[in-house]
């Protein structure tokens, strides 16, 4: 019976020459594609717009559910995955919760597609 080996043991050399290492580590594809799971949820994208454009960059939690047509715990499951990812910041003011972006979480989040 012939003892199967891989092709650069049979010949004594590489098939071939190793390609450069991968662009991303274990650590920085997992928090990427954290990113890209927080962004490729289209409700989850509007809620990041209408934060955006809201005055002063931020918006109240009260603010979001009427928008998006959704209810209130699911909104708040939104925005904790936006939190989660690292897009958004939430301040708590009395009873609400305020949103704004991480500065330079979007521009981060595109370098990041962009290195690839």
């Amino acid at each position: 019976m012939e003892t199967l080996l891989a092709p650069e043991t049979r010949t004594g050399a590489p098939c071939c020459e190793p390609a450069g290492g991968p662009a991303l580590d274990a650590i920085e594809a997992q928090a990427t594609a954290r990113v890209l799971k927080a962004l490729s949820d289209p409700n989850r994208l509007r809620l990041l717009s209408i934060v955006k454009s809201g005055e002063g960059g931020e918006a109240c939690v009260c603010d979001l559910t009427e928008p998006l047509d959704l209810g209130q715990p699911t909104v708040s499951h939104h925005l904790k995955i936006l939190v989660d990812a690292g897009l958004l910041n939430r301040e708590k003011r009395g009873t609400w919760s305020y949103y704004s972006l991480v500065p330079g979480a979007l521009e981060a989040a595109s370098q990041s597609i962009l290195a690839l």
